[in-house]
């Protein structure tokens, strides 16, 4: 059993979506990060960064209990424990590494600094257009960089591994960042290719859900989350 602690985010879906690929156990454990749930203690003693997501798999290495934090590591953790979602050529693995580290310290921070200043910082009264310019811009860069990539081949790294998984996440909300998948032709056909899996489409059952996704704090809520103030201790 894998306890995946949840709350809804394009980077905790990654994890998500790759468990019902690889048919794993799973539980999800709600962490309402809106309440500050990822900064107590015990939930730091899994993920030192208080952030979402990670996994614990009480069937670890040896059988032992294992906490995994880091989308990119915990991606690459499940593929190896299953054997999927990795291309077993040697050249082709290294392919898809490189393709989701380039989305983790890439493609997922800088939509994520422009989604901050598209779309929650102006409900805040905060409008910085240097910064929105800054991040929109580099975000659009690397969406031409995937539409290249993307423009002679299925996926990614040839077949479809967490490569895709790990960017798919973050396209699919990429209006919220200011982009229109629609003008990155190859990017667009990719994207749909993928929402037509059946892992991509899972839903959680949970009332807390439909709430989190409309992303709306108090102001408790947003200082919390996006002030550096509002960091652990």
């Amino acid at each position: 059993m894998i306890d995946l602690y949840y709350y809804t985010s394009p980077n905790v879906r990654k994890v998500l979506i790759a468990l019902e690929e690889l048919s794993l156990e799973y539980r999800i454990v709600w962490t309402d990060i809106k309440e500050g749930d990822q900064f107590a203690p015990e939930y730091l003693e899994i993920n030192p960064n208080g952030k979402v997501p990670a996994v614990v798999d009480h069937d670890g290495p040896g059988g032992e209990p294992i906490a995994i934090f880091e989308t990119g590591s915990i991606l690459q953790y499940l593929a190896e424990k299953t054997g999927r979602l990795l291309p077993a050529d040697p050249r082709g693995r290294q392919e898809a590494l490189c393709w989701l580290f380039w989305q983790v310290a890439n493609h997922g921070p800088m939509a994520g600094q422009a989604a901050h200043f598209v779309s929650h910082a102006p409900k805040h009264g905060i409008d910085n257009p240097y910064a929105r310019s800054r991040y929109v811009g580099e975000v659009t860069r690397l969406y031409k960089v995937l539409d290249n990539r993307l423009r002679d081949r299925d996926y990614l790294a040839g077949e479809y591994s967490i490569a895709d998984i790990s960017t798919y996440t973050w396209t699919r909300v990429a209006g919220g960042h200011g982009i229109t998948v629609s003008d990155y032709p190859n990017l667009k056909t990719w994207s749909d290719r993928i929402a037509a899996r059946p892992a991509a489409k899972v839903k959680i059952s949970d009332s807390r859900e439909e709430a989190a996704r409309k992303n709306i704090y108090n102001a408790e809520q947003f200082q919390r989350l996006f002030r550096p103030e509002g960091s652990p201790a």
